[in-house]
């Protein structure tokens, strides 16, 4: 029994490993935290996935969890650390090549200035993820969902200005 509990795990975390990445490079500058924050995901997966009870598709109950692991770390680091994340940020690429990178600088750059839930939405809205999907992960509703987005882009658009 529990080797089919195993292997439907890892069948599952093959499939949407991308989501633990994509939640830690917008939280976490640093490659080893990254990493740590990676393997306290997959830790906490693991200890939650024999509760997982299906209502939810994996990926939706995959986010909620790794964003609430990454954030739990985010707080714990904040106290920890000294470097501010503006300060990691402006030493990813000062001088990016392509535009391409210039972009995703840019768009680091802008996320940053955001709070912690707020880039929790812009992670899920840039997944395609559904309203409804997107506020079964953060807890909000459906309509808090949708002004949180439109201010979110109006404080984006202020800070592009700022930076540009």
């Amino acid at each position: 029994m529990e080797d089919k509990l195993e292997d439907a795990f890892i069948e599952q975390i093959n499939q949407n490993m991308g989501i633990a990445h994509k939640v830690c490079n917008i939280y976490f500058n640093d490659s080893q935290d990254r990493e740590d924050v990676i393997q306290e995901m997959l830790y906490q997966l693991w200890k939650g996935y024999p509760s997982f009870q299906g209502n939810a598709k994996f990926s939706t109950w995959m986010y909620k969890v790794c964003l609430n692991t990454a954030l739990t770390n985010l707080k714990r680091s904040k106290r920890t650390k000294s470097e501010s994340i503006s300060e990691a940020h402006n030493q990813i690429a000062d001088d990016p090549v392509t535009e391409r990178e210039w972009d995703i600088t840019m768009l680091y750059r802008l996320l940053e200035k955001l709070s912690p839930l707020n880039k929790s939405i812009v992670l899920l809205y840039l997944e395609d993820l559904q309203y409804d999907e997107i506020s079964g992960i953060t807890g909000l509703s459906k309509s808090n969902i949708s002004v949180r987005l439109v201010r979110i882009k109006n404080e984006l658009r202020k800070f592009k200005q700022h930076i540009l």
